[in-house]
């Protein structure tokens, strides 16, 4: 089964089990072997010119033309310290106290959990949620029902 077929790039004869450029592990490969190289710092593709060394291409790339940022790798989603004393959290999103402008991680974003020291006096959770309650249910559907200043609901039949 031996077919002398002969290699396009260094004109050796071979078999079909040895012809491919890998099999025979062929030195001129590179002048036919059409691939473009991918830089491994910045992931561009390097242009070979042929009769050029791909490995070598891409080294004087990485010497030379490089735009690998080290310090682009580590940039890191979560920025926004806690301004608390203590508190090492970080969050993605700032997280501003309405009366300090100070920013806070989620466990501390209230104002009595970072003893705010702001322009007003922190009002408890509760007092805290109630005014932005009634602020949410400011519109009314018709047909709602109201209550009279009593407080007392009486139901007509």
């Amino acid at each position: 089964d031996f077919l002398p077929l002969e290699c396009d790039a260094c004109g050796g004869v071979f078999c079909k089990d040895h012809i491919r450029y890998d099999d025979h592990k062929c030195s001129s490969a590179y002048k036919k072997n059409v691939q473009v190289p991918v830089c491994p710092l910045c992931n561009t593709p390097i242009p070979v010119q042929k009769g050029e060394v791909p490995d070598i291409v891409v080294g004087a790339h990485m010497d030379q033309d490089c735009k690998y940022n080290p310090a682009q790798q580590k940039q890191r989603i979560f920025t926004n310290k806690c301004l608390k004393p203590g508190c090492k959290r970080k969050e993605m999103m700032k997280l501003v106290c309405e009366q300090c402008s100070g920013n806070f991680c989620i466990k501390h974003q209230h104002p009595l959990d970072h003893d705010c020291k702001g322009s007003s006096h922190p009002t408890s959770k509760a007092g805290y949620a109630a005014p932005t309650r009634t602020s949410q249910t400011a519109f009314k559907s018709k047909g709602s029902i109201g209550v009279p200043p009593n407080g007392s609901l009486q139901h007509n039949r």
